[in-house]
């Protein structure tokens, strides 16, 4: 029998279970004014968004995982590539490009020029300090960290501050070498 060959972005997409995507994105929306309302500091906003985000992503991982059926990837540059081209395509419906590689490859760009998350979103004066899509460096950072890979997730780049694209910078921390479970046969 031959081994399963790993889907495209496109495949995948074309076959997972969606939601509205104006309803998704409202009920995004509805989020962060929910935190902005409660938290009142636009930085703890982003943290909560983060720490979300990682939730989500140390989950998402294992549907990623069985349903791409995307192999071990054999380094970071190989990772970040799957997660622009297969990851977002898959949860988001849109395709990344990664770039801007350090000389280590252990930094790099994901850029998008499509988010779905600001559709209907413009950031009022008193939200400029609103990393409004963090939830997104959470997901990368968690997801990456279940498959052994510490990592620092930025925004360089924010359309809904001016710019011309959505730019993360994803830098690898480290390679946490794998722990087998403990042998008490022995």
């Amino acid at each position: 029998m031959a081994p399963v060959a790993p889907k495209s972005g496109d495949a995948i997409f074309a076959s997972v279970d969606r939601v509205n995507a104006e309803l998704f994105t409202l009920t995004y929306g509805a989020i962060v004014r929910q935190l902005l309302t409660d938290l009142e500091e636009v930085e703890e906003v982003n943290k909560q968004l983060d720490q979300m985000g990682y939730n989500i992503g140390v989950r998402l991982v294992d549907e990623f995982l069985a349903k791409s059926n995307v192999s071990r990837c054999v380094d970071f540059r190989e990772t970040a590539e799957v997660i622009a081209k297969v990851g977002f395509k898959m949860f988001l419906g849109v395709t990344a490009s990664v770039s801007n590689w350090d000389a280590e490859g252990t930094t790099c760009s994901i850029i998008l020029e499509d988010n779905p998350l600001v559709d209907f979103v413009e950031l009022p004066d008193t939200c400029q300090g609103l990393y409004y899509c963090n939830i997104l460096s959470g997901v990368i950072r968690g997801a990456l960290e279940m498959v052994s890979m510490k990592t620092e997730v930025t925004w360089l780049r924010d359309m809904l501050r001016g710019d011309d694209v959505f730019e993360l910078q994803v830098k690898l921390l480290k390679q946490v070498p794998e722990e087998y479970p403990y042998k008490d046969d022995e």
